[in-house]
């Protein structure tokens, strides 16, 4: 019997949870912990499992280095910048990811900050909770927007459909070009489309050539009305760059939902402190629907496993 160790909360209820373990009786052992960070007592969870199902915290290559039996990790989230890949090729461990469970989810919230920016929904709730007006906040319009998606991949595309039903004229960059995409996408190279783009929405992996890629200077490129949307990772954006270019003005605002740390946030964050933002706590990913999803493919993931093959291979 194989035993697999479930690290963190996969954001499903309990009883959902228990039938997809069910479907794998007599197969395997689950045991699940309250996640943690604290690397002796993750070394200790994980010292006898063939296999483990982790979400988005941290599991670095001194942990699975330190597994003798490890055999496959099991990541529900899309992105696996917080996986120890290194160790898990060095050791042969197979890795999957659960690409697809928030395409949706990512791409709603995306059109749905955009609409919070443009509206000035933050200003004027804080007007409202305050017994003030709407004067000098009246917001504009999404439709005839320019919005500039980097990273056209499932989610940047399924972006693009909404903003286009919404009416905005479309142009997306990416590592590689889509001889696919729609008519209504102009596929442009990064700086053009920083220039010429109302709404900049970051859909991009965190990578090597993307890492600090949202600069001072490449802010500067942006229009001074523009909005700058990130719903990709954090380190993607200089932080201390974006705060400084909302300080002066060099773009009109900033919908954030990843930062360089995961919230909670240290107060001296200097996005805490920025101008005309919308901040949310990591939530692009997380909806009912996205949880069930993502559950589902998690476990269809170990199957697959467990059945000598591999579903959504990341190694």
């Amino acid at each position: 019997m194989k035993k697999v160790v479930i690290l963190e909360s996969l954001g499903i209820p309990g009883e959902e949870l228990k039938k997809y373990e069910k479907a794998f009786e007599n197969e395997v052992e689950f045991v699940e912990y309250e996640k943690t960070t604290d690397l002796a007592v993750l070394k200790e969870e994980t010292k006898d499992a063939d296999a483990m199902i982790i979400a988005n915290m941290p599991m670095p290559d001194e942990v699975i280095r330190a597994c003798d039996k490890l055999q496959f990790i099991d990541v529900a989230f899309t992105g696996v910048d917080h996986v120890g890949l290194n160790a898990a090729k060095e050791k042969g461990i197979k890795v999957s990811n659960a690409s697809g469970y928030s395409n949706e989810a990512v791409a709603e919230l995306a059109v749905g900050m955009a609409i919070g920016m443009l509206r000035n929904i933050p200003q004027v709730q804080e007007r409202v909770r305050s017994g003030g007006t709407k004067d000098g906040l009246v917001g504009s319009e999404l439709m005839n927007k320019t919005v500039g998606i980097i990273g056209y991949g499932k989610i940047g595309s399924r972006s693009g459909e909404l903003f286009h039903a919404f009416g905005c004229r479309i142009l997306a960059c990416s590592r590689t070009v889509h001889p696919d995409c729609p008519d209504y996408v102009k596929q442009v190279p990064m700086d053009a489309l920083l220039l010429d783009s109302d709404i900049v929405v970051l859909h991009c992996p965190l990578n090597d050539s993307t890492r600090g890629m949202i600069d001072y200077k490449k802010l500067c490129l942006m229009k001074k009305t523009a909005i700058l949307i990130n719903l990709a990772r954090g380190p993607i954006t200089n932080e201390d760059d974006l705060a400084r270019a909302l300080e002066e003005g060099v773009i009109a605002g900033a919908a954030v939902d990843v930062f360089t740390k995961e919230p909670p946030l240290p107060a001296d964050t200097q996005m805490l402190k920025a101008p005309n933002t919308l901040l949310t706590p990591h939530i692009a990913f997380a909806t009912r629907e996205s949880m069930s999803l993502r559950a589902e493919i998690v476990f269809a993931n170990l199957r697959a496993w467990l059945d000598g093959g591999q579903l959504n291979t990341v190694i």
